[in-house]
């Protein structure tokens, strides 16, 4: 059910945008990095936290960390990652396929300026083997995110 929520989303709003089944896990950053032929930092993870009582999705490139500084300074608290029958529940994507198309449930939506090094990225699709392919700039205008500066840079 999750890719076909996202495969909705995306007919929707991107018909133009195409699902990319790798029959392989994408699950974890170097997975999909490995799976895909890309550089790690170029996987558009979707982290799934919540600050104070308001749970969120932060998009941001494969290789970052969330600053729990940074993310207390722009969103007013200290992150907390959900654990995963919660981030399945709220996002209808298992963990390893977690994306900010085709939610379950409207969820506020942030895209790390760390995604910007890259001219396109690839976040999950809903499904640990399903990704997509875009800009930056395209994947915050679809999905409605706001810009902000939440991650420590790589290592």
């Amino acid at each position: 059910m999750s890719l076909e929520s996202v495969r909705a989303f995306l007919a929707a709003h991107a018909p133009d945008v195409a699902i990319i089944d790798q029959g392989a896990s994408t699950a974890t950053v170097i997975e999909a990095a490995e799976t895909l032929g890309v550089l790690p930092g170029q996987i558009a993870k979707t982290l799934s936290i919540r600050v104070g009582e308001t749970v969120m999705l932060v998009v941001a490139r494969g290789d970052a960390r969330l600053d729990n500084r940074k993310t207390k300074d722009m969103l007013g608290g200290r992150p907390r990652m959900l654990g995963a029958e919660e981030v399945e529940a709220l996002t209808g994507h298992p963990v390893g396929g977690v994306c900010p198309f085709g939610l379950a449930s409207p969820l506020p939506i942030y895209c790390d300026i760390s995604l910007k090094d890259f001219e396109t990225v690839y976040p999950a699709a809903g499904s640990r083997t399903a990704s997509v392919r875009l800009t930056p700039d395209r994947l915050a205008a679809l999905t409605g995110a706001t810009w902000v500066d939440v991650c420590q840079p790589p290592a």
